[in-house]
This record gives structure tokens, C-alpha cells and sequence, in this order.
């Protein structure tokens, strides 16, 4: 038995019974007093397992529950399944990323050593895990952190935003007043959803587009969440639209073994052929984001319906052997 099995049993024993006495952990353990020892100091000092002896019953409890505020006890590291150790090497990644000096330090860094607490383990502390285990970000587009915390702020305290917004696809700016919703971080970069005044309706904005901002003193509209997933989470990636359609893609035996294993939607629909290639159905409300991840593919994926989406994809192909030419 390992020492992170012996945490969970330990754990488990001072969860089921009022009192633990010391011969029935080296029973159930089946190590040593000091090594018993050591586990117990571990876990007060490092998780903060209110572990205490009591002297009347001769034997180890819980004190009590830990009161909110307070350090909270945790499991070790090595416990986490693959996509909340995932989770929680990503919150390390982005709590990296964020100025030391800025407004958000003094919040930040509690959260920071809490981390490195949880994703310590027997075999080395966090520290020696992040030299093992790297997480790489691609395309990121680092926001203003003046824009983010003012951003922040307004989300949380239900207020409207007043920003200048430059369009990329359009190369226009704007001034636009808008109800924030919420932040959403993707594909390494940040964007708020909001409700846009001067649409009337649902947008995400890129919040490093945001060229200027300001917290204006007005309640924010609200939107609730449902409505919030139908237009925004209803399509393809980051583009919002209630109006869906169906993308039927082919992709060739050999890149199958991959695109079979990816999650490109939550409401995606895949299946093999006898040949080998793989369909896959997408909805999407926008194809932009959703023509460029199929051009990535090149001969390796046909798109097969609709026919709007698919003469798309072919004058981009067309247009690109030209540059070639």
C-alpha cells in the first residue's frame, strides 16, 4: 500500500468511526509507527486534515468540519481523475499568466498556494510536477489586464460596460454599451458574453478587442442561462446564432483514428463506414470558425453537406492553390 492509498484509508476510518486508536491504523496500514506518524503530520500540516488525538478515548478524530473561510482539507494530487488534475494544471497555467503587481494579485495568490498544496504528491512537490507535466498554449492573445479587471468587476457587481470595440473581420470600431453575462476562456483566449444595447442582442466579444472601457453606473440586463446556452453554446465554437445547421464531414481512415477520439461539439453525431473513414456531424450558426478547423484537415476531410458550407470550403481551396500558382 502506497502512501496515497494510505491517505484514503485513513481518511476513511476517521470519516466512518467516532475514534481511531492508534493499533488499529498500524492493522489496517500495515506499517510502521513512524511511518503512521509521518502520514497523520502530513496530512494536518500540508492538506489540513483537522486531525487531533483525543487523550479521553485514546485515539485519533476529526476536530470538526472546517468553517468557511478557513483552509480547506483536500485530497492529494493523485487522487484527481484525468480531466480534474487537467482542470486544475489549467487554473495554474492561467493564474501564472496574471501581472504580479496588478489589481487581482492580493485574490490571486491565495488560490496559487492552494494549487500548489492539491497537486502535491508523494512523489514530489508541485513544483517538480510542473517540470513534468507542461501545458502549451497556442494562438493566445493576451488581454489588456486594465480591460480584464474592469470587465471582471462589472460582471460581478451587475453593472453595464461602456467599450470602444474593434472588429476585426470588418476592421471597424465601434462604441458599444453592453450587459455583461459572463467570461469564458477559449481556445486560450478570453471573451465576454454579453448583451449588446446597441444590437439588441446576444454577442461575444474578444476581450483583448476591447480598445477602452468604462463601468457605467446602470443595472445590467440579465439573461438567463438557458437562453445564454441556447444562442451562444447552440452552434460551432465561439459564434453565437439561433439559427443552426448541420455540417456532414468525412474524414479518411487514416485521420479517423483521431477525429474519432476528438470532442469538437457537445451535440456532434460520428460514425464509421465499412471503408474505414469517419462521419462527422456539427451543428454550427456560423461557419467561419468551423471552415477554417476543416481547411486544417486538407485532403484528409470532404465536407458532404451542406452544399453552402462545402462550395465555401472549396473556393478557400481554390484560392490557396492559386496563391501557390
Amino acid at each position: 500500500m502506497d502512501r496515497t492509498e494510505r491517505f484514503y484509508k485513513i481518511d476513511q476510518l476517521l470519516s466512518e468511526r467516532r475514534v481511531v486508536p492508534f493499533t488499529v491504523l498500524e492493522e489496517t496500514l500495515g506499517v510502521s509507527r513512524a511511518t503512521i506518524k509521518r502520514d497523520l503530520e502530513y496530512l494536518r500540516n500540508r492538506l489540513h486534515a483537522p486531525i487531533v488525538w483525543d487523550r479521553e478515548l485514546r485515539g485519533y478524530c476529526f476536530e470538526a468540519a472546517p468553517q468557511s473561510g478557513n483552509a480547506q482539507y483536500e485530497l492529494p494530487g493523485l487522487w484527481f481523475n484525468a480531466s480534474e488534475i487537467h482542470a486544475l494544471l489549467t487554473m495554474q497555467h492561467l493564474l501564472a499568466g496574471i501581472d504580479s503587481g496588478g489589481l487581482l494579485a492580493p485574490h490571486i495568490e491565495p488560490l496559487k498556494i492552494r494549487l500548489r498544496a492539491l497537486l502535491d504528491t508523494e512523489e514530489g512537490a508541485s513544483d517538480e510536477i510542473q517540470k513534468r507535466i507542461k501545458v502549451i498554449g497556442m494562438a493566445s492573445r493576451p488581454p489588456g489586464l486594465e480591460h480584464f479587471a474592469v470587465v471582471g468587476s462589472a460582471l460581478l457587481r451587475r453593472k453595464r460596460l461602456l467599450m470602444s470595440y474593434f472588429t476585426r473581420g470588418r476592421g471597424q470600431m465601434t462604441e458599444r454599451e453592453v450587459s455583461p453575462q459572463r467570461l469564458v476562456h477559449y481556445r486560450e483566449n478570453w471573451y465576454l458574453d454579453a448583451w449588446c444595447h446597441l444590437r439588441n442582442e446576444l454577442r461575444s466579444f474578444a476581450v483583448d478587442a476591447i480598445q477602452r472601457v468604462e463601468l457605467v453606473d446602470v443595472p445590467a440586463k440579465n439573461i438567463g442561462q438557458k437562453t445564454l446556452d441556447a444562442v451562444l453554446g447552440a452552434g460551432y465554437g465561439i459564434f453565437s446564432g439561433r439559427k443552426v445547421s448541420w455540417a456532414r464531414l468525412r474524414f479518411t481512415a487514416e485521420r479517423a483514428r483521431w477525429v474519432s477520439m476528438e470532442r469538437w461539439h457537445p451535440r456532434q453525431k460520428g460514425r464509421f463506414l465499412e471503408d474505414g473513414s469517419y462521419v462527422l456531424d456539427i451543428p454550427y450558426s456560423d461557419m467561419r470558425e468551423l471552415t477554417s478547423d476543416i481547411l486544417r484537415y486538407g485532403t484528409d476531410v470532404v465536407v458532404e453537406a451542406p452544399e453552402e458550407l462545402r462550395q465555401v470550403v472549396r473556393s478557400k481551396l481554390e484560392g490557396a492553390l492559386q496563391s501557390y500558382r
